[in-house]
């Protein structure tokens, strides 16, 4: 691909995604496929994400998915937090892009020291099917998939837990 050798404005060499960070690798591949076959998302009001928890507000963008989130995660222990178990959420802030059919969401966590990249699919109007790469450790990357209930919510799945977005 000739994009892949273009230099970003930082001078960096060019990736797929709009954020300029590392790209995921392979984000379409099988265990992606198979981890999304088996995930039901409904965004219904009883879901765990549907309680009002983000502290980000884009008020100027609510007619897009794009822009300044909220962004939480569980299911998994961080062990670069003291006292971090599974069942703790790991919260933080989210940026949103999109660039075609695909999606892009940057978030952070532990107050900004660990960062995150999701590059999804849209499936349809309101599914997103990707991989997750954690950007401070590249070695971890997980399926995902997730539900755009609305413009103030991502409902998200990886295979330990939750991963969601709230404005």
């Amino acid at each position: 691909m000739g994009s892949e050798s273009k230099k970003n404005s930082d001078g960096n060499r060019g990736t797929r995604n709009p954020f300029g960070v590392m790209d995921v690798p392979t984000p379409n591949d099988e265990e992606v496929s198979a981890f999304a076959a088996g995930v039901k998302l409904e965004g219904t009001a009883s879901d765990e994400n549907a309680a009002a928890w983000g502290t980000e507000s884009d008020s100027d963008r609510n007619d897009t998915i794009e822009g300044s989130w909220s962004s939480r995660w569980n299911g998994g222990a961080d062990p670069t937090i003291p006292g971090d178990s599974k069942d703790k959420w790991k919260s933080g802030r989210g940026e949103v892009k999109a660039a075609g059919e695909r999606v892009y969401l940057l978030f952070d966590w532990h107050g900004g020291v660990r960062k995150g990249l999701i590059d999804a699919r849209r499936e349809g109007a309101k599914g997103l099917v990707g991989k997750y790469i954690n950007l401070t450790d590249p070695r971890i990357t997980r399926p995902w998939v997730g539900l755009i209930v609305s413009n103030r919510r991502i409902d998200g799945k990886w295979p330990g837990g939750r991963l969601d977005f709230r404005r």
